[in-house]
């Protein structure tokens, strides 16, 4: 008997424990103290893991931390002890999809829908998860359904609407956002993503409009701070641009962007001082932030720095991250970098990255005319002349190609090849600088190779 009291005592003694935890759980959740909020709850389930409510709540604050990932399994745990509750479905959808896990939201939103299926909120999830798979008519199937449920939820158009922008469909996303701004006018970031669609459409005067009534909402929003300074950049209002840019630093001074874009006015308004300036910030607080160490690397071979090793290092830097993740790389940027390598005097470095582009777009002459160079400057003669007559045979105007097919058999000591090739780029860009000056010292190697022909000693025949 006396044990069975000690017992009765211990159990009832870790219970008030428990709710002692789940008390300042409460207390760092409304302060904010998202982590510590998260480990008092924890102690509680330490001593009763059945608890369905503070369960449920370690998944709430693990959401409020950014935690989706984690936030998605407990929620999945809630539901696991309490299999009718379809809002614990829900909550570990919507945190999957946040942890970008579009797979594992759809199957949660499924099971949510099986216990809910008049209600269109697991519709609505799932058409950004299969916007996410890029399963895009899955995504408007989602889309048609819920609003045979549900036609009159704001939150239906505006996930429709994001997948729109996504797609860059952007008249069916302006549609959807005005149905959202008459189903709810104070839906988030609605004038911002309206102002984006205008954008992208030309309406530049009316995105400008809304992006200044997005900031009367929320004069703090970095985002719309971003992109209307984007905006008023490409409408060459740099005076403007800058301000909206230099807000974001007054709010966020690391943030990255912002330093970027004005890197990007300096170089627009012919100030490359204080572009790199800007530059060098965003590789200080991302050094693997590529495209900024591509214009250091161009600023600096165009005259910025006598000494072109920094940018050799820079450029060596990007050449790995290439080679380690090719796909992460678009097509202007695997030009860009083969340009630079040339540039700075990495021919041979230079030839794979070309190579890589012209695997890309075999029928770009562009892409050949480019490889061309690399492999005639890294001495592959041979290879180099390949390439340039492939470029031809795309584009039989291509005269940057046909100068350097008349520069190297002018090397050789082809005479009437290099004349032929001058000839034709000639015929297309006579005025083309390069072609005149190549006509010009065509004309001297020839008149010296007669100097030097009628200078030999006369012999006799015997």
């Amino acid at each position: 008997m006396g044990l069975r009291n000690r017992l009765a005592d211990k159990t009832m003694g870790e219970w008030f424990e428990a709710e002692n935890h789940v008390e300042k759980a409460h207390l760092f959740y409304e302060q904010g103290r998202w982590d510590d909020a998260a480990r008092e709850l924890r102690e509680a389930l330490a001593s009763d893991p059945y608890q369905v409510e503070w369960l449920f709540n370690l998944g709430l604050t693990l959401e409020a931390a950014a935690k989706h990932g984690e936030a998605s399994e407990t929620f999945g745990q809630v539901f696991e002890l309490a299999p009718e509750d379809a809002q614990a479905a829900i909550l570990a959808g919507i945190n999957a999809l946040d942890a970008d896990d579009p797979a594992r939201a759809i199957a949660w939103l499924e099971r949510a829908e099986r216990l809910t299926p008049d209600d269109a909120t697991s519709y609505i999830h799932r058409i950004a998860a299969y916007a996410g798979l890029a399963d895009h008519e899955q995504a408007e199937t989602m889309f048609y359904l819920a609003q045979s449920l549900e036609p009159d939820r704001a939150d239906l158009y505006s996930a429709m609407a994001d997948a729109l922008l996504d797609r860059k469909v952007y008249d069916r996303a302006a549609w959807c956002l005005r149905e959202v701004a008459r189903l709810d006018p104070h839906h988030p970031k609605l004038h911002a993503r309206l102002a984006e669609a205008m954008s992208a459409t030309g309406r530049t005067e009316r995105a400008r409009q809304l992006y200044l009534l997005a900031l009367r909402e929320d004069p703090g929003d970095i985002d719309t701070l971003l992109d209307l300074g984007d905006l008023l950049a490409n409408s060459e209002r740099v005076q403007e641009a800058e301000e909206k840019y230099r807000r974001v630093l007054e709010l966020e001074p690391d943030n990255v962007e912002a330093h970027f874009a004005l890197g990007e006015l300096g170089e627009r308004v012919q100030d490359p001082a204080r572009a790199l300036e800007h530059y060098e910030i965003v590789l200080r607080l991302d050094p693997g932030y590529a495209e900024a160490r591509r214009r250091v690397a161009s600023l600096i071979l165009d005259g910025m720095q006598h000494d072109a090793q920094p940018a050799q290092r820079l450029l060596r830097m990007d050449l790995r991250d290439f080679s380690e993740r090719p796909d992460t790389y678009r097509d202007e940027d695997v030009r860009q970098l083969g340009e630079l390598l040339i540039d700075a005097g990495m021919p041979r470095e230079a030839r794979g990255v070309c190579a890589a582009l012209v695997e890309r777009h075999r029928e770009d002459a562009s892409c050949w005319h480019l490889l061309s160079v690399a492999l005639l400057e890294s001495d592959d003669l041979d290879g180099g002349i390949d390439a340039a007559r492939r470029a031809v045979e795309l584009d039989p105007r291509h005269h940057l190609a046909i100068h350097n097919l008349a520069l190297v058999h002018l090397r050789r000591g082809r005479w009437v090849r290099a004349r032929y090739w001058l000839r034709r780029g000639l015929a297309i860009a006579p005025e083309d600088p390069g072609l005149r000056h190549l006509r010009t010292r065509m004309r001297l190697v020839l008149v010296g190779e007669v100097l030097r022909f009628l200078a030999r000693p006369f012999r006799r025949n015997r």
